[in-house]
């Protein structure tokens, strides 16, 4: 086989054609400042806003509901700094993604709290236990939708009812920023007060995504200054982005999403069940609960810099732990949260554009490079 495989999309999906035709038939347009009044501005204000309908209609929200951020990072921060003003106390899953932990953990340096919440060896939350950490002062719950290590898929629907059951008022914040475009969400059948996502992870571009806020609740804004997204995220707002965000959710209707949900776990299973013929692999996370798109693998005795480099030489493309733990040679928080070895893992991801022919690579270059690696250590 010759060419590059691409199993990495849980990193960052390829941009889809359409996508990039969203976004480049913007630019040609040379539309305006959208919060001006004239007819080039009132153009630009139409197609954000039809983008916001495409964004909304995907996730399961009121287009008002929806505001454009960066990405999901800063998505993140700006529901736990608006949740800060509501109570000095938040509480989070051990799993959670860094941008949610590291953000919590900033707010606890000064004069808020917060409390981790651990998980079994799948990777999954209790909802009760998440429900008991609730104290008189917690502002926010953030659990996330499914995990971007393992693929765990949480008990999202039942941590919010038993936390709603504690304290009615607290806020419920879902990171679903590994989960959108990979599984089907319906933001206002959560009961959720917060959801965050990023474009590129289902190959929308990069540095877009949206903040999905419950109709009627107040965020103090991350960003101040304009009064751009009904004065919730100062900035002038990146309307390319927000075009091809809009086109990337467009490919989901008529049944699109389901499509490549179950093209990509028939993918998975098999990356799974030929990595399981390999001495010394074991998966992790849940073994049916799970995003399709995604396998995490145990690898014995091998340093999985090593295997990643060995893939890339086969003209594999994968990744180890977290996408934002690359530079570091510290473990995953999220394999010792779980307790198993969190220093040998190796990630596979599939996405819209993987093919029958990347599949058979990634197994075959996984075998061969653990074969030699292994060769070298005897």
């Amino acid at each position: 086989m010759t060419g590059r495989h691409y199993l990495d999309h849980a990193s960052t999906s390829p941009i889809r054609s359409e996508v990039l035709a969203a976004m480049n038939q913007w630019w040609a347009a040379g539309h305006a400042d959208p919060s001006r009044m004239h007819a080039e501005a009132l153009t630009a204000r139409y197609e954000i806003e039809q983008a916001r309908q495409q964004v909304a209609d995907c996730f399961g929200a009121h287009s008002r509901e929806v505001v454009f951020t960066s990405g999901a990072t800063e998505s993140i921060a700006a529901a736990v700094r608006g949740a800060s003003y509501r109570g000095a106390h938040q509480v989070l899953s051990a799993v959670e993604h860094s941008a949610v932990r590291l953000s919590v953990e900033r707010l606890a340096a000064g004069d808020h709290r917060n409390t981790v919440v651990g998980v079994d060896s799948t990777g999954r939350v209790d909802p009760a236990e998440m429900a008991a950490a609730i104290e008189s002062d917690t502002g926010a719950v953030h659990c996330q939708w499914a995990n971007h290590e393992v693929g765990t898929v949480q008990l999202v629907s039942e941590v919010i009812a038993a936390c709603r059951e504690r304290s009615p008022d607290v806020l419920i914040h879902v990171d679903a920023a590994a989960a959108a475009g990979h599984a089907h969400i319906d933001f206002a059948e959560t009961g959720a007060d917060l959801m965050s996502i990023s474009a590129h992870k289902f190959g929308g571009p990069p540095g877009i995504g949206a903040l999905l806020v419950r109709r009627g609740l107040r965020l103090v804004p991350l960003l101040e200054g304009g009064d751009q997204e009904r004065a919730r995220r100062a900035g002038l707002e990146n309307g390319a982005a927000i075009a091809g965000f809009g086109a990337a959710c467009a490919a989901f209707e008529d049944g699109g999403l389901e499509q490549e949900a179950d093209r990509a776990r028939v993918h998975t299973d098999t990356l799974r069940s030929r990595a399981l013929g390999i001495e010394g692999i074991e998966p992790y996370g849940h073994p049916t609960q799970r995003l399709p798109h995604l396998v995490c693998l145990g690898i014995a005795d091998v340093e999985p810099q090593a295997v990643l480099i060995a893939l890339d030489r086969a003209g594999v493309a994968a990744h180890s732990g977290s996408s934002c733990a690359s530079e570091s040679l510290e473990p995953s928080p999220v394999l010792e949260a779980m307790g198993v070895d969190a220093h040998h893992s190796l990630r596979l991801s599939v996405g819209w554009s993987t093919t029958d022919e990347d599949v058979d690579a990634a197994a075959e270059g996984l075998r061969d490079a653990l074969a030699e690696l292994r060769k070298l250590r005897s």
